[in-house]
């Protein structure tokens, strides 16, 4: 077969090195997907824009979700064929016919699934924040190193053309000086509201395995679709969907490894008549020594600036950079110098889909394309992706241990090479949640 490479268009104007991002485009790949929610389908018609591949086999334990995410891949891949669907992904995985799966199914669902995606022999595209406490994500690492998988995390910051551009031009090149801050936020009014009483679980939803490994409630209609991270039991609050996304976005640019010790502090002032239980106000500090990495979340109030609700400041003594899925913003304290702003750039015309797709974050679009090429070149080249798992480690365990800090009200520092917390009993035995049997939580030591 003659073999090509392939190179976005739009991304090789740019100054930085895209040669990670090379793959066979003449290669054809067997695609699954365990989760066809929202994201799932956003992530893998992305892939299908980009890549010959064809999407064979889709999971979910939603019926009605998994025949409209069929009849919406076959209208958009090649060879316009449905994929098989299934409601058990062993049963998919034991086809042993798929290159690649993606998983997007909620946090409580993402460790078993990969694990046995690794132990098939499949590479992954895996959604963020990997795991939903901090010794799944110990195990599902230590699966990808023993079963030699490549895995690219949904932390696709690492992937945005602004943000690669302003992490080359100002923060590799030195020119925001010495950074001892960096303010990382999310104001968005984005946490559930509502108090709707429980009710029977639709017919179409298979709610026991649904639950799967959490601890089983009574079904209530905010789980279910897209709203589950309004319960701890499912997911790890605004810190774990927003914070990760920052905090991984900021170890990247400044290439930061794990903190020191995390401290977190917060809770529900505001909003107590929802039934969510997540934190609607949090604050948490990321301590790496000569840089302090500082997060706030408040689901309620404005903004302090409006142009810049979720996103990271970075403060050097020569320049401050503020930076977002939407832009970024250099500013200069000397004079001679003039300050830089830069929009999103979206591909609308390249990828006219984009401009129809339901739900689909438009400005997004492009970075998961970016993410994607660059899975795909780690695959061919069987290396580590830009957002490795190990990475997506890193910052998924900072943010559950931002959240175990504030349920406990004092500080932690976490040993990655132990896996303990140091000095602390209480803390190392919370690093790993009960399981509901007959689940049974993986332990690296096992893998």
């Amino acid at each position: 077969m003659l073999r090509r490479t392939f190179i976005s268009s739009t991304a090789a104007s740019m100054a930085y090195d895209l040669s990670a991002q090379t793959f066979d485009v003449q290669k054809k790949r067997r695609v699954g997907m365990i989760g066809s929610g929202w994201y799932g389908k956003s992530d893998i018609l992305r892939l299908v824009q980009i890549a010959p591949v064809e999407i064979v086999s889709i999971c979910d334990v939603d019926k009605v979700m998994l025949e409209k995410a069929a009849d919406l891949i076959a209208s958009r891949q090649i060879s316009k064929k449905r994929p098989r669907l299934f409601t058990d992904y062993r049963k998919m995985l034991a086809e042993k016919d798929l290159d690649l799966v993606e998983i997007a199914t909620p946090d409580h669902w993402h460790a078993l699934p990969m694990i046995e995606a690794a132990r098939a022999g499949v590479d992954m595209y895996m959604q963020k924040p990997i795991s939903l406490d901090v010794v799944e994500g110990e195990a599902m690492l230590a699966a990808a190193r023993k079963y030699k998988r490549v895995v690219q995390i949904g932390t696709q910051r690492r992937s945005t053309p602004h943000l690669m551009e302003a992490k080359e031009r100002y923060l590799d090149s030195g020119k925001l000086g010495n950074i001892g801050l960096v303010e990382i936020y999310c104001y968005y009014h984005m946490r559930a509201t509502e108090n709707p009483p429980d009710a029977k679980p639709p017919e179409n939803l298979d709610y026991e395995m649904w639950t799967g490994p959490a601890p089983m409630r009574p079904y209530n209609p905010l789980v279910h679709p897209r709203r589950w991270r309004a319960f701890n039991e499912y997911g790890n609050g605004i810190m774990g969907d927003m914070c990760v996304h920052m905090l991984d976005m900021v170890r990247w640019m400044m290439g930061l490894g794990w903190p020191k010790s995390i401290s977190s502090s917060g809770g529900i002032l505001i909003d107590k008549a929802s039934k969510a239980n997540i934190p609607d106000t949090q604050e948490a500090s990321f301590d790496f020594g000569n840089v302090k990495v500082i997060w706030t979340h408040r689901s309620w109030g404005a903004p302090p600036d409006p142009k810049y609700p979720w996103g990271a400041t970075f403060y050097g003594d020569k320049a401050t950079l503020k930076a977002s899925v939407q832009g970024y913003d250099y500013m200069p304290l000397g004079k001679g110098e003039s300050a830089v702003h830069k929009d999103v750039t979206y591909e609308l015309e390249q990828y006219p889909e984009d401009k129809t797709e339901q739900d689909l974050e438009k400005h997004v679009a492009p970075a998961i394309r970016g993410h994607m090429r660059d899975l795909l070149a780690a695959i061919d080249k069987r290396s580590r992706p830009v957002a490795d798992i190990e990475q997506g480690h890193i910052s998924t365990a900072s943010c559950l241990l931002a959240n175990l800090s504030m349920k406990l009200g004092r500080t932690l520092s976490y040993d990655p090479a132990k896996m303990i917390v140091s000095n602390d009993s209480e803390a190392t035995r919370m690093l790993r949640r009960p399981y509901r049997k007959p689940y049974i939580h993986p332990d690296p030591k096992d893998i």
